[in-house]
């Protein structure tokens, strides 16, 4: 702590004796004409250079600093790459007021040519030098490489300085988004923005964040999805065809494939059912895939995962039965207790215990046997199908069986990527579903969804056959990344205080 306070007060008082010598440590602006990796490109190939045949005008962060006496080189880092700098006193006019009291992460820009070195090294002879901002924080020691997860999610503008493939990950992340977002518009599905607050919580299950808005007198919650308004804009008639890229919010735990601030993809296409979101879901991951990578094969953390459509799609009942090698389906509610109470996936003492709130239904003895034995062995892209009605309010029942409904989710890598429906637009049936949710929130299940009356009404002006897709950006972001963890995706995940209180 002490060496890190002498390199800071250092730093200050070169910034002082900058000023003092009527130079700006902090000016205003300053024109940047190219950018390294323009530079390399353009004379990739070119060995011989005239003096000052090729002029160009660069600025970036300071990231080494060798030589000594008249001579020195420096390499500098801008959005896009490295490049190395020559500077010679004889030839910068400003060299002992100003590159002597450069440090390694100063802001500089230059100006100069372009010549190889005996190494063969691009590199600008710099002929004019501005300091643009005066770095008082030394980089952290050996932040090349910078390993320390805490610093890098706590101080991600270190992390990106450090970690050049951090900056690549969130780059590509950005593309992502931009590719689907394309892929949507080209397919004439409208973008639309809906409450983040929200004067009552729906569309998932999930624990809201609570604030109370002050003129009005009322609580508000931050969305746990987008899902019911969006709903309504189907049936308002806005388009046949919308969608959302939006942050939702759950007061829930974090782990590497959660957090409480999360970037989803909603849409809803009127007309349609859970085939066509079947179809469409293919579309989108291995479209996004192939302008990503290249290609529809890709690797996530060592394992080879082949997104060419179609994708395997197995009923959530037969995926149980193949890895039990029981007939799940054929049981009873007290028969699957049994098995699950003699397995011990009801043990509220173990570490791994599922999260069951409320009454303990069929469908979600069900879902549990899922989770333990089904779902981490998903790695290639498979689509979940016909989940229970007592675990999907929102989806219509699936045709021939109405214990089911027509409902999938996609599985990749052992995680659950995406959630859709054939979406319930009667009604009736749709009050009883929430009614149903109701008795679950008394019997003490916090996730269960709220009656929404304003919504039951919007389904009483008569919602046309739909199909709705929930997609979640960071998972997607972190399979086309190659990032093992949420945060890796999320530019400043959320984290305790330093104190740690």
């Amino acid at each position: 702590m002490g060496q890190s306070s002498n390199l800071i007060e250092q730093r200050r008082l070169k910034a002082e004796e900058l000023r003092n010598l009527g130079i700006d440590p902090y000016p205003y602006s300053y024109t940047v004409e190219n950018y390294s990796a323009e530079i390399k490109n353009d004379h990739a190939e070119r060995q011989d250079f005239a003096e000052k045949q090729f002029p160009v005008k660069v600025a970036g962060r300071i990231m080494s600093m060798r030589g000594h006496g008249k001579v020195g080189f420096t390499h500098i880092r801008d959005s896009t790459g490295e490049i190395q700098l020559y500077v010679r006193k004889d030839r910068v006019e400003n060299y002992d007021d100003v590159y002597k009291r450069l440090d390694v992460g100063d802001i500089i820009g230059v100006e100069g040519w372009i010549f190889r070195t005996r190494t063969e090294e691009l590199t600008i002879h710099v002929e004019k030098l501005t300091l643009l901002s005066k770095a008082l924080r030394p980089l952290p020691e050996k932040w090349h490489g910078l390993k320390d997860i805490e610093t890098r999610y706590r101080q991600r503008y270190v992390d990106l300085i450090a970690n050049p493939e951090v900056r690549k990950a969130f780059l590509t992340r950005t593309k992502i988004v931009q590719t689907i977002r394309k892929f949507l518009d080209d397919r004439g599905f409208v973008e639309v923005e809906t409450p983040v607050l929200q004067p009552l919580y729906g569309g998932a299950n999930g624990m809201p964040f609570i604030t109370h808005h002050k003129t009005l007198d009322m609580n508000l919650y931050l969305r746990i999805s987008d899902e019911l308004y969006l709903k309504r804009l189907i049936v308002g008639g806005l388009s046949d065809k919308v969608y959302e890229i939006s942050k939702d919010f759950r007061n829930e735990g974090i782990d590497k494939t959660h957090s409480p601030e999360f970037t989803m993809l909603e849409l809803y296409q009127a007309y349609s059912d859970y085939d066509d979101m079947m179809r469409l879901s293919e579309e989108i991951f291995s479209h996004t895939a192939q302008e990503i990578h290249g290609s529809m094969v890709i690797t996530y953390q060592g394992q080879e995962i082949d997104l060419t459509p179609p994708w395997t799609r197995i009923p959530m009942l037969d995926a149980i039965r193949d890895a039990m090698k029981m007939d799940i389906g054929s049981m009873s509610r007290e028969e699957m207790l049994k098995i699950a109470t003699e397995r011990n996936l009801l043990d509220s003492e173990s570490e791994d215990a599922p999260n069951i709130q409320g009454e303990l239904s069929r469908g979600k003895l069900i879902n549990l046997f899922f989770d333990e034995y089904v779902e981490k062995t998903l790695i290639q892209p498979t689509l979940i199908t016909n989940y229970p009605i007592e675990i999907s309010p929102l989806a219509k029942k699936k045709r021939g069986d109405e214990s089911l409904t027509e409902r999938f989710e996609i599985f990749i890598n052992g995680s659950e990527m995406g959630n859709a429906f054939s979406e319930l637009n009667d009604p009736v049936d749709q009050r009883e579903r929430l009614a149903y949710q109701a008795k679950q929130r008394e019997a003490g299940d916090e996730e269960a969804q709220v009656m929404d009356e304003d919504y039951i009404r919007a389904l009483e002006y008569g919602m046309p056959p739909t199909g709705g897709l929930g997609m979640g950006i960071d998972r997607l972001a972190m399979l086309l990344t190659d990032m093992p963890s949420l945060r890796d995706v999320i530019l400043f995940p959320p984290m305790r205080p330093e104190d740690g209180r």
